[in-house]
């Protein structure tokens, strides 16, 4: 018998993000079989994501309401205002203070039984609609702190519809999906959102167009000169959108839709969605009338598939932030959010993936300078720090399973080195499991708490990562096996951190 040891070093662990679509047992290097409450950072590592923290005071009109739309308006003159919805009511946020909306019409309010709105802001005019209300108009040059309907705005033409889904784009609003009408859009006259049968206005019946059969329309979408409507079934393509007497149909997709109002983004380049079959990038060739649509979504398929069936459409949200480069997809009643780093795609076109159970916002913002607001119980929350409204939250990686190139040879455990960025004075638990078992062995330490920012400097005289360097823990192990998976937990409360690399140490032994 002869023993000799062998070492691997897993660096830069999970930077391929989580994958539980391919079989465990052949999942390469890079994938991460746990991948909670974290992140992909910018340099490819798998760390922890941020908390948040509230915007407001407690306020009694909205009590322990879930907040369930967000809306920004930039007015005329530059300045933002903050709209939410919660506990079938409107608020402002101004700063830190949230404030309620009244009924400013001058007749007898509307009943409002839902806060599933969507906003469209339009020449510093908010418009709000939803199915089975009255639209709703939020207009600060009249009045900042009421709303009113806006067939109750000064100027307006026509009847509005009581759609469910609407978009400011080229200078107007679309709006589609009533209780009755489900293929037909209505859009405003220019830089009039209440202004809806005369000057430019109109409408566009897409119920003869469905290539497929019939179909109704779940969102709307602008993009290039384009406006796209997405069938839960099937998407329209129409071209000239800057000029709606010259509308027309470039192209339809079949087979493929949305399922839920709210996944749509755009994200300035592409535009992302929901469909039954998972998350999808629109990403479309309209010179060559080709329409290669990635599966961002495919290393986590069935189970995102598996998750979205037990979800309410209306309640599933989306957001894109640039600033934190991901496409977050929350499922409140699964308790799950899918984080896609947009970075760049895998080799298979996929989108690097985690998931997150502890921060789960009802409504989502990103706003003009770069906060990322999010829904919470009571509050309007911030996408900021390492603690969810003052609570730590658990972060999870665990690795993919391997065997040294050796898949026959039974291996000894004796080291594991753990070298992390961040976290100082973090309690970690580090988890190791043989043979592709569910059991796994455990062995606690404390990361160093040290006082000095990354690489020993303190960036700007900033200490970056919250003020704690490289930590390098060598844990002894033990247990035997011919296949090895590591799992890495930290309680996360104040501060960031981020694993650089595992170095693993084994005995083995062959008999000549």
């Amino acid at each position: 018998m002869v023993a000799k040891i062998l070492t691997t070093t897993v660096a830069a662990p999970g930077f391929m993000g989580l994958n539980t679509q391919d079989s465990s047992v052949s999942l390469e290097a890079g994938y991460a079989t746990v991948a909670n409450n974290c992140v992909i950072d910018k340099f490819g590592r798998i760390g922890a994501r941020k908390g948040w923290t509230t915007s407001h005071a407690t306020n009694t009109d909205l009590g322990d309401a879930d907040i369930k739309a967000l809306g920004e308006l930039i007015d005329n003159a530059g300045n933002s205002y903050i709209i939410a919805a919660g506990n079938n009511k409107l608020f402002k946020l101004v700063g830190t203070t949230l404030s309620l909306l009244t009924y400013g019409g001058g007749g007898t309010a509307p009943t409002i039984t839902d806060s599933n709105w969507q906003m469209a802001p339009l020449n510093g005019v908010l418009y709000l609609y939803q199915a089975g209300h009255d639209p709703l108009v939020f207009d600060p040059a009249v009045s900042a702190t009421t709303f009113k309907r806006v067939s109750e705005k000064t100027g307006y033409v026509a009847t509005v519809s009581s759609n469910n889904t609407v978009i400011s784009a080229y200078g107007r609003t679309w709006s589609a999906n009533n209780a009755t009408v489900k293929s037909t859009i209505q859009f405003s006259d220019l830089l009039s959102g209440h202004v809806l049968s005369t000057g430019t206005a109109g409408t566009l019946d897409v119920s003869q167009v469905w290539p497929n059969g019939a179909d109704e329309i779940i969102s709307l979408a602008a993009h290039n000169n384009f406006l796209i409507v997405f069938g839960r079934r099937q998407i329209l393509i129409y071209s000239n959108a800057t000029d709606p007497n010259n509308l027309t149909l470039n192209d339809a997709i079949t087979g493929i839709g949305c399922v839920a109002r709210d996944s749509v983004v755009a994200t300035g380049g592409d535009i992302i969605f929901l469909s039954d079959s998972g998350v999808r990038s629109l990403m479309r060739t309209i010179q060559e009338k080709s329409a290669p649509m990635r599966d961002i979504s495919a290393n986590v398929r069935d189970d995102l598939v598996l998750e979205i069936s037990g979800e309410t459409a209306a309640g599933i949200k989306a957001v894109y932030s640039d600033k934190e480069a991901f496409y977050l997809l929350s499922l409140p009643v699964r308790q799950l959010v899918y984080c896609f780093d947009m970075r760049a795609p895998l080799p298979n076109g996929a989108n690097r993936v985690t998931t997150w159970d502890g921060l789960v916002p009802t409504a989502f913002k990103y706003t003009r300078n770069k906060d990322l607001l999010v829904g919470e119980t009571g509050y309007i929350g911030k996408y900021d720090g390492y603690k969810d409204n003052a609570n730590s939250y658990l972060m999870r990686y665990y690795t993919n399973y391997f065997d040294f190139q050796s898949p026959t040879v039974i291996k000894i455990m004796k080291k594991v080195g753990v070298t992390v960025i961040g976290g100082g004075g973090y309690p970690v638990t580090l988890r190791f499991g043989f043979d592709y078992s569910d059991i796994l062995n455990t062995r606690q330490f404390n990361l160093a708490n040290a006082a000095v920012a990354e690489y020993n400097i303190a960036e700007y005289n900033i200490g970056e990562y919250g003020g704690s360097a490289f930590d390098n823990k060598i844990i002894n192990i033990g247990g035997s096996g011919k296949v090895i998976q590591l799992g890495f937990e930290t309680s996360v409360f104040n501060k960031s951190i981020s694993i650089q690399k595992l170095d693993v140490y084994v005995k083995t032994g062959k008999t000549r």
